[in-house]
């Protein structure tokens, strides 16, 4: 009979753990940025042809999610994100998802698996997640109604969680 060691199992989670086959989402956390700094404004089309800046949005609270269509986390998360998003619209809260390079016809086709009504934003020359400091994808951030950054969210999260959602609405009372 063959032995196995002790750490197998614990690698095997592990593994699992990090390519996201078991989720380790847990609480929802979100980090505060320090110091507030305002918001690298831009000025992105979507895919319906409209003209978003950030700038235009000033007194609702903005969540600003960079996200890539090969991104298996950025999959993930959508769903939650356009229950998120059905659940806070008529609230002074826009969701904002920056797409990081991607063609038009294979965002289209990520929109046929992943429907959502929110603005998916076409950053065509990948300059935006350098301003806000985007290190992988996908990375969140949450900007109050004075245009300043409040939160940022490295990974997946369930949206539509009632705790998370708590405090990104918690943001307009400020």
């Amino acid at each position: 009979m063959r032995r196995y060691h002790p750490a197998i199992p614990l690698l095997g989670t592990l593994l699992l753990l990090m390519t996201g086959s078991v989720s380790a989402a847990g609480p929802p956390e979100l980090t505060t940025v320090p110091d507030k700094p305002m918001a690298p404004d831009f000025n992105l089309p979507d895919t319906e042809g409209d003209t978003h800046r950030l700038s235009d949005y000033r007194g609702q609270v903005v969540i600003v999610n960079f996200w890539a269509v090969w991104c298996a986390p950025c999959r993930k998360e959508m769903p939650s994100m356009q229950r998120a998003w059905e659940q806070v619209r008529d609230q002074e809260v826009t969701l904002l998802a920056v797409n990081w390079g991607d063609s038009e016809e294979d965002i289209a086709k990520f929109k046929e698996k992943y429907p959502v009504d929110f603005p998916l934003l076409l950053d065509e020359d990948k300059s935006l997640p350098e301003q806000w400091g985007v290190k992988g994808l996908p990375t969140t951030f949450v900007v109050d109604p004075e245009g300043r950054l409040v939160y940022s969210i490295v990974g997946e999260r369930e949206w539509d969680d009632p705790e998370l959602l708590a405090r990104v609405l918690a943001l307009k009372e400020q």
